[in-house]
């Protein structure tokens, strides 16, 4: 389904302008919109090749097959229609960037959401836990106070680990949108991934050091 971002006739606009970059094929197209929402956002190929084949019909843009692709290019008559409606563009890209803004929220909110439905179920597993381990209290009280010492520490870890995988979902999918709305104004380069790995290296080794102080 198109975004509320994209009222009538804005997806069409902005597909235009897309094939004024460059000429594109159908997928290049769903990928150029992806990138631009952050991939909160990807257009199906049954909202994308109707508006292609309106544009066409138009003039506003020609096909040719690339082999067995069909690459899509903006005409002078499309051109023309993109510097007539140049401010109603622009007011687009200032929509996709809020549009954007809002998608990510709802993705953290999710987030969020199973992280409460993560917990519960290890607190459901961990009760679960413990009553094996009082029932096991008839074949040794010694034994079962090691099975749920050990039980305890496994569920404490099973929760530490799935939370760790929540906040990296996270913040890949914040980072993620931060680059793809940097980048649509030219503002990411190779230092920036230079930067993000030297980072998330020094992260890495932090962690594994205070793994094995935990260990020792």
């Amino acid at each position: 389904m198109t975004p509320p971002v994209f009222a009538h006739g804005n997806l069409r606009l902005y597909l235009l302008a897309l094939l004024e970059e460059q000429p594109r094929h159908g997928y290049e197209l769903i990928q150029a919109l992806s990138e631009r929402f952050g991939g909160t956002y990807s257009p199906s190929a049954g909202t994308i090749y109707p508006r292609l084949s309106k544009l066409e019909e138009e003039g506003l843009v020609t096909k040719v097959a690339d082999g067995r692709k069909t690459v899509y290019e903006i005409t002078p008559a499309g051109r023309d229609e993109l510097e007539r409606r140049r401010p109603e563009l622009d007011a687009i890209e200032s929509d996709v960037t809020d549009s954007v803004r809002r998608l990510a929220d709802g993705v953290r909110a999710e987030v969020d959401t199973a992280m409460r439905t993560l917990r519960a179920e290890l607190a459901s597993a961990a009760r679960e836990a413990k009553r094996s381990a009082r029932d096991g209290k008839r074949a040794g009280e010694a034994s079962a106070r090691a099975g749920a010492s050990a039980a305890d520490t496994h569920i404490e870890s099973s929760r530490a680990v799935h939370e760790a995988d929540l906040v990296l979902a996270d913040f890949r999918q914040r980072l993620r949108t931060d680059l793809r709305t940097q980048a649509h104004q030219g503002r990411v380069s190779a230092e920036t991934v230079t930067l993000l790995r030297s980072r998330l290296d020094a992260v890495r080794t932090e962690v594994l050091a205070a793994l094995a102080d935990h260990e020792a």
